[in-house]
């Protein structure tokens, strides 16, 4: 796991050592994904430069050391991640006769050589694992970069500048970008829209203009000659979505969860390889229980298990946790965290994330990540079975909530709607505790209230696409919060994903493989672990694992109101059912709760009327209602109000302002540029 980074064109500085120092501050930028070593190559008359900070995971010796040069010397690489079958494809490379001596046995020297056999493409698609990497082709005078196929590794990449200054910049976060000099800091109003709904900016967008994601599953190439970067796909969750609905599984359903089992088992075993200490986040769920049960099982020590805990009850998930451990007998540390512990990592979160990113999941993350690199290198996450095995409550509330409510007049659904939203969430709630286990476990959520007021705003969809954005956008109508906000398309409004074959619930499990997994659970999990120099591995998302579970019918997902069937059952060979057995909870904190006490002042001073209207990004009206209202407990607007919070956040570590207001404190004409002060 390593940080890279780099430039194409343009001109920084003069001569070999101003263009080297360039890109050792874009290094030293990142220096946290890679604190064991770092190195950087440049080719002054080809214009390109490469820099690298490694944290060694595999091979700890000098020949592990990037940038890296192809046996041919073709090919100079920056590589991010691991190649789990890097073994495997040696072999090949060696029957085939093309393999020369190795010099180490890192994978990033298995790539190589395998671009001087095959090709970059055909590579990057015999590849098993996680990674992004940039490659500079000697003879072929192009640049290349290449992301894995569910985006687990991150790539920013752009040209900035003008004239003989403009430059191809990339790296694997935009801090790298930032400290090129010809990074132009012009901060995109349609990506804060994008925020504002979603809590996290989609690909292929940034919060910069100019400045795109490279979307996971893609390979880019660019040359001074065809200064247009060519994108094209070489995997496709999509693709796979549709292939395994029109070939699904035959067999009986003990040999589903045998075949399952049996690829669970080898994924794990292959994440599991390493040469630093290795371990495992638990939250007793099914997910991180799965794997660590896999993990445990193929073994001869103890697992390190870690997990963070809360001591509000409707937060923590330590108890189950540890249970778990208890049971496969894990090595396990758990950490029991105060609001006030909590809290303090607010101010950490705009560095960490670059962008403005308002999953109030990423303080956990964060605080489980450092707890973990305490003890090892490399932690496994069960992050990827929700989205792939039909677990999230909203998959099978949407399809309910569409089957009964399309059959009734829209002005009806719009009357139950404000029935609903008249019974404050707090007695929803309270109605919730009340029925207790008198429901059917598929019938209790967490949280209910919110759910409720949340699903009561959608009853006026007109289809089933649309009624699942309104569940899972926070602002829905972020172009009238956001000045100059109009949002751009995307997969899920404005540029409508296209599918074949898939039912309803299918299909939004498909939309969230292809947005909120790699732009949401993936960036955070990406960022708090690397904050902490410690890598993650997510075995659930090897790409064989998303294509067998595509081709299992509904059932062995969904059945009788049970969620991720098929998973369960292979967890179930190793660990009771009584004990994972519970409401989805959710890796969250008390956002809300904690906006009213202990960060009351913090926000306060954020969304400050006059402040708003000075800074000029948000028209603060409907800001303000919100504020006063949740904290009188007349709603919960905890989400919406984060959400804004970590954009303000951010634009107040970055020093970033808008031009001179309008009249009114609304620049309706202005262009907003970041600078620094």
């Amino acid at each position: 796991m390593c940080g890279i980074s780099g430039f194409f064109g343009g001109n920084p500085g003069h001569g070999e050592a101003a263009r080297k120092a360039v890109l050792q501050g874009m290094g030293d930028a990142i220096s946290h994904r890679g604190p064991d070593d770092s190195g950087v190559w440049c080719d002054a008359e080809r214009e390109i430069g490469l820099s690298h900070r490694r944290l060694s995971i595999l091979d700890l010796s000098p020949a592990g050391h990037q940038p890296m040069h192809s046996p041919s010397g073709r090919y100079v690489i920056v590589f991010n991640g691991e190649i789990y079958n890097h073994t495997d494809l040696r072999d090949a490379l060696v029957a085939g006769g093309l393999a020369t001596r190795w010099r180490g046995h890192s994978d990033t020297e298995t790539l190589l050589a395998g671009f001087d056999a095959w090709g970059i493409r055909q590579t990057t698609e015999r590849a098993l694992g996680m990674f992004a990497f940039a490659v500079w082709d000697r003879q072929a005078k192009e640049l290349s970069l290449a992301r894995d196929r569910v985006g687990e590794k991150p790539l920013y990449y752009g040209w900035q500048g003008v004239g003989e200054n403009a430059a191809f910049i990339f790296g694997s976060e935009l801090k790298a970008l930032q400290a090129h000099p010809s990074f132009e800091n012009r901060v995109s109003r349609a990506a804060i829209s994008l925020q504002m709904r979603h809590n996290y900016i989609p690909a292929p967008y940034s919060i910069y203009e100019g400045v795109s994601k490279l979307p996971a599953g893609c390979v880019l190439v660019v040359s001074l000659a065809r200064r247009e970067p060519i994108v094209q796909q070489y995997w496709s969750g999509l693709r796979q979505a549709e292939d395994g609905v029109q070939t699904r599984f035959t067999g009986t359903d003990n040999d589903a969860v045998d075949a399952l089992h049996l690829l669970l088992k080898d994924a794990v075993r292959r994440q599991m390889t390493s040469d630093v200490p290795l371990g495992a986040f638990l939250s007793g769920g099914i997910d991180s229980s799965t794997v660590v049960a896999l993990m445990q099982a193929q073994s001869q020590r103890k697992v390190k298990t870690f997990s963070i805990g809360f001591h509000e009850a409707d937060h923590n998930e330590a108890e189950h946790a540890k249970a778990v451990a208890t049971h496969l007998g894990t090595d396990h540390t758990e950490l029991y965290v105060s609001a006030a512990q909590a809290m303090a990592v607010i101010p950490e979160l705009p560095a960490l994330y670059d962008e403005p990113f308002s999953d109030s999941s990423q303080i956990p993350t964060f605080l489980v990540s450092r707890l973990a690199r305490e003890h090892v290198t490399v932690a496994l996450s069960g992050d990827g079975g929700d989205e792939l095995f039909c677990g999230y409550n909203r998959y099978l509330l949407s399809a309910r909530l569409w089957r009964t409510m399309s059959r009734a007049p829209l002005g009806l659904r719009k009357a139950a709607a404000n029935a609903l939203t008249s019974v404050p969430t707090g007695s929803w709630n309270r109605v919730a505790h009340a029925l207790g286990r008198c429901l059917p476990s598929a019938m209790r959520f967490a949280n209910l209230g919110d759910k409720v007021h949340k699903g009561a705003t959608v009853l006026a969809s007109r289809s089933n696409d649309a009624l699942y954005l309104g569940l899972i956008s926070h602002w829905d109508d972020p172009a009238s919060l956001v000045i100059h906000g109009e949002e751009p398309p995307t997969l899920l409004a404005g540029n409508a994903l296209e599918t074949h074959g898939l039912n309803d619930i299918e299909r939004m499990m498909a939309m969230d493989l292809l947005t909120y997994l790699p732009d949401d659970i993936l960036v955070k999990v990406d960022r708090a672990a690397m904050g902490n120099s410690l890598e993650t591995r997510v075995p659930l998302l090897d790409h064989r694992v998303i294509e067998f579970a595509w081709r299992l019918p509904q059932s062995l997902k969904l059945r009788d109101g049970e969620t991720k069937w098929a998973l369960r059952q292979v967890l179930y060979r190793y660990v009771p059912r009584t004990l994972v057995e519970r409401p989805k909870m959710g890796f969250g904190v008390p956002v809300g709760r904690w906006l009213r006490t202990g960060l009351r002042d913090w926000a306060e001073a954020l969304l400050d009327e006059s402040r708003l209207r000075r800074e000029g990004f948000f028209r603060p009206e409907s800001i303000r209602i919100k504020w006063s209202e949740h904290l009188s407990g007349k709603r919960e607007w905890g989400y919406h109000l984060w959400d804004v919070l970590m954009f303000q956040s951010w634009l107040e570590s970055q020093a970033v302002s808008a031009s001179t207001a309008a009249p009114f404190g609304y620049p309706e004409t202005a262009t907003v540029r970041a600078h620094a002060i």
